[in-house]
């Protein structure tokens, strides 16, 4: 597929997804999640792509909402398929992914560019960076996540302020709430998400993927999720990874993991 909106980068293993509208401040259109889904689908099949870093071009924005203009088209039937297949094909498919994938935030992250952070397992702003769900000014709400993951991130108090309200919060007070991680200058964010990403790659890929899988259980309150450690516990035990860290724990060396 030829990339008409997006450009990516493959790096020691990190891919580098950068949506590139910069002139629409890289909103969020039809064409947009298409491609996202298609390199997303790459990322999931090719192991020498161990994790992915989301950005946007520019100095401006990581994505400052959605394509407003196709909202004109749009009745009730269009409005639920247009979030049900931005779910589908992006939003639900990087929360799920196995392999990490972290959203390094270059100014705006509004409406649907917040929500795409937020589908991230984790993120890191630079200090230019403003988060906000402002769906109600235009009688909407978020819609591809928005309402759940906020909450889950920020709590319910500030989460329902900030949506009813349509506000925009800075990096600061993004750290403080707990729905980023790190806040850089601008010219050390993807170095930052880069380091962050070397660290967690070295790591053995069957338990971060687990650990993955496990934390979203929790973030949605399943009540299985202990029963669903134990047994992802348990089966970490037959894989060669865990014994080549035990024996390399032992022989005071650092393991080498292979994902089997």
């Amino acid at each position: 597929m030829q990339l008409t909106s997006l450009t990516t980068h493959l790096n020691e293993g990190i891919l580098t997804i950068t949506i590139n509208r910069p002139d629409k401040l890289n909103a969020l259109n039809k064409t947009v999640i298409e491609e996202l889904h298609t390199i997303l689908d790459s990322f999931s099949k090719h192991p020498e792509m161990k994790a992915a870093i989301i950005t946007g071009a520019g100095p401006k924005s990581f994505v400052a909402g959605a394509d407003i203009a196709e909202f004109l088209e749009l009745d009730a039937a269009g409005g639920a398929a247009l979030a049900a297949k931005g779910q589908e094909l992006v939003f639900s498919k990087i929360e799920a992914s196995h392999k990490p994938i972290i959203a390094a935030v270059n100014g705006f992250a509004l409406g649907g560019g917040c929500e795409l952070a937020m589908a991230c397992h984790f993120r890191i702003a630079a200090e230019n960076a403003r988060f906000g769900q402002p769906e109600v000014n235009l009688g909407l709400i978020p819609g591809y996540g928005g309402t759940q993951r906020l909450t889950q991130l920020i709590g319910k108090g500030k989460a329902m302020e900030l949506m009813m309200t349509g506000a925009m919060i800075n990096a600061a007070e993004a750290l403080q709430l707990g729905l980023i991680n790190y806040v850089t200058p601008a010219e050390e964010l993807l170095p930052k998400a880069n380091s962050l990403l070397q660290t967690i790659i070295q790591k053995a890929p069957l338990a971060i993927a687990e650990i993955i899988r496990l934390t979203n259980i929790a973030a949605i309150g399943d009540t299985n999720g202990l029963q669903e450690e134990i047994n992802a516990f348990g089966r970490l035990f037959d894989t060669a990874d865990a014994k080549e860290g035990a024996t390399a724990f032992l022989e005071k060396r650092t393991p080498v993991f292979k994902g089997n």
